[in-house]
């Protein structure tokens, strides 16, 4: 069976109907002005109504407002909510007030970094293992950097859970294999330019989910 696949950072339909024809199980819209991936929930709307009910569209935010996160769960019709940045009680009120599916990005460089997880263990839904940006940079994600898979040998994952960070076409059929993730997220992976998703790439990618 194919590993569940999520394509992270669309903004238009081609590439959307990529995602859907490649069979990802789920597709992210990004509600982050400063990343070269955002939409407003007005243009997001529009992919979503192309988007079949069986794919999960999730919102991608950092942080973010309850006017933004309101605005964009109703006008794109998220059914998830992936939250970068954010801490658990944020999280947990979010969930509480929005009541859909919530992702909790945990950012990854080391063991410690991956032991964080556990404070979202009442608080989310799902957690998504990224790696850490460096210190400084404008996106927390987004950016083709990988952690040490090896870190997750042993742990004792507090939720269902999510790889993400320097996937691509090349190395996720291994990722999959090394780590066992039941779900993998892409972005900068299938790009031919930041923000610029590839159809060929998109389709590549899904394809090794299933090899």
């Amino acid at each position: 069976m194919p590993t569940p696949a999520k394509i992270c950072g669309l903004t238009t339909a081609a590439t959307l109907d990529a995602a859907i024809a490649g069979g990802a199980s789920h597709v992210g819209f990004v509600f982050f002005p400063p990343s070269p991936r955002n939409l407003s929930p007005d243009q997001a709307a529009g992919l979503a109504a192309r988007t079949p009910a069986s794919v999960r569209k999730v919102g991608v935010f950092v942080d973010p407002d309850d006017a933004l996160v309101d605005h964009a769960v109703t006008t794109a019709r998220l059914d998830a909510l992936q939250l970068h940045a954010t801490a658990p009680d944020r999280v947990a009120a979010l969930r509480r007030r929005i009541g859909r599916e919530i992702w909790a990005a945990v950012a990854i460089k080391t063991r410690a970094d991956l032991d964080t997880a556990r404070a979202y263990t009442d608080a989310a839904d799902r957690i998504l293992y990224d790696a850490k940006t460096p210190p400084g940079a404008a996106l927390p994600g987004g950016m083709g950097l990988r952690f040490d898979w090896s870190l997750l040998d042993g742990f004792r994952h507090p939720l269902p859970w999510a790889l993400s960070g320097g996937l691509d076409p090349a190395n996720v059929a291994e990722a999959i294999r090394r780590t066992g993730a039941p779900l993998v997220d892409v972005s900068s992976g299938v790009e031919s330019a930041p923000g610029v998703k590839d159809v060929d790439k998109i389709a590549a990618f899904l394809k090794a989910t299933a090899a």
